[in-house]
């Protein structure tokens, strides 16, 4: 790899694609040149990186000659339609939409948790879910201890992970309510404000939602082992950032909640806040911009002989979103990763 590094932003007028500007700058990510990208009605506007602001440019097929480094937060359609011929061109991208988790082809990344899975890569590096990774982030040096045999989760989830539309209708619903008028329903089937939705993306075959799915097959795939059973149910809350889930674990050996806490403690991106005694848990209000994955209320299921719960809470478009991704981008460098081998992989 050469030493100068130009890295671009596909997405970057959205939430997530502003985060990861941000996020870019704020870890001093070594780039010689930034580039923004997005739809050509967004093309011509400015975004801020730092204290400058960059010229956003149309998103093409053929834009990403001499680029090194592309992170995608562009939504599925596009990055299946533009992330191929990134790599072609021999760009590594990085997506953060759900198109390529699944795929062979593509590694299913959670540096803490995986980061081998970055050797041979074909030039498409999948981010998963954001409720998946800080999942995973929390289970994995637990699972590397005493083999996790099967989770049970609940997610509470912030209506930042629909994005802006999620954001702007529930202010919209609690200033309606607050103002007695009936609040519209645009974004969500039913009103969100003051309200909880089991329900996040579209119900599948099996009364199971995509969303649900997406943490059983993901962490299966992450963590590389069939074995592990995930079962799951995602729920959205009236929380503007930061996803929190309820977590059980049943364990092939024994772990108490004072040695899981410790283990913890211990873990990369992992902070451990729990003394309920001082009323001492992670919340959402507690997360929201930080980079790390809070958990608490560790406590040692008293239903079975290996089990423990868990309270997990992280900012969803930080770690869920854009510093995973950024932090893969790290990852390439430092394994001198950041190139494609086979450029015509996605366009065979």
């Amino acid at each position: 790899m050469s030493k100068k590094l130009t890295v671009a932003v596909v997405g970057a007028t959205g939430a997530v694609g502003r985060e990861m500007l941000k996020t870019l700058h704020e870890r001093d990510f070594p780039a010689t040149e930034i580039r923004a990208f997005a739809s050509a009605r967004s093309a011509g506007t400015k975004v801020p990186y730092g204290d400058k602001e960059l010229t956003v440019q149309e998103l093409k097929e053929d834009v990403f000659e001499g680029i090194d480094l592309a992170i995608f937060s562009a939504g599925g359609s596009t990055s299946q339609k533009f992330a191929p011929h990134a790599a072609k061109a021999g760009c590594v991208v990085v997506d953060n939409s759900a198109a390529w988790r699944m795929d062979d082809r593509c590694p299913l990344v959670v540096p803490e948790v995986n980061a081998h899975a970055l050797e041979g890569h074909n030039g498409i590096i999948a981010n998963p879910n954001c409720s998946t990774i800080q999942m995973l982030v929390v289970l994995k040096p637990l699972h590397d201890a005493v083999k996790i045999k099967r989770v049970v989760v609940s997610t509470y989830q912030a209506v930042s992970g629909t994005g802006q539309k999620g954001i702007e209708e529930l202010e919209r619903q609690v200033r309606d309510l607050f103002n007695g008028r009936d609040p519209e329903c645009n974004t969500y089937p039913y009103r969100i404000a003051f309200n909880a939705l089991p329900h996040i993306d579209v119900f599948l075959d099996n009364d199971y939602t995509k969303e649900e799915m997406k943490m059983v097959h993901e962490t299966v795939k992450i963590f590389e082992d069939p074995s592990v059973k995930v079962t799951a149910t995602c729920v959205r809350v009236p929380v503007f950032y930061c996803h929190a889930e309820s977590v059980n674990i049943e364990t092939e050996k024994k772990l108490t909640a004072k040695d899981a806490r410790v283990m913890l403690s211990q873990a990369p991106g992992v902070r451990v806040v729990d003394n309920p005694r001082e009323l001492m848990y992670p919340m959402p209000s507690y997360c929201v911009g930080e980079d790390e994955t809070y958990v608490g209320r560790i406590r040692e299921d008293e239903t079975i002989e290996n089990g423990l719960n868990l309270w997990i809470v992280a900012d969803n478009v930080r770690k869920g979103a854009a510093l995973n991704a950024v932090q893969i981008g790290e990852e390439l460098i430092k394994r001198d990763l950041l190139r494609v081998t086979d450029k015509n992989v996605f366009l065979k």
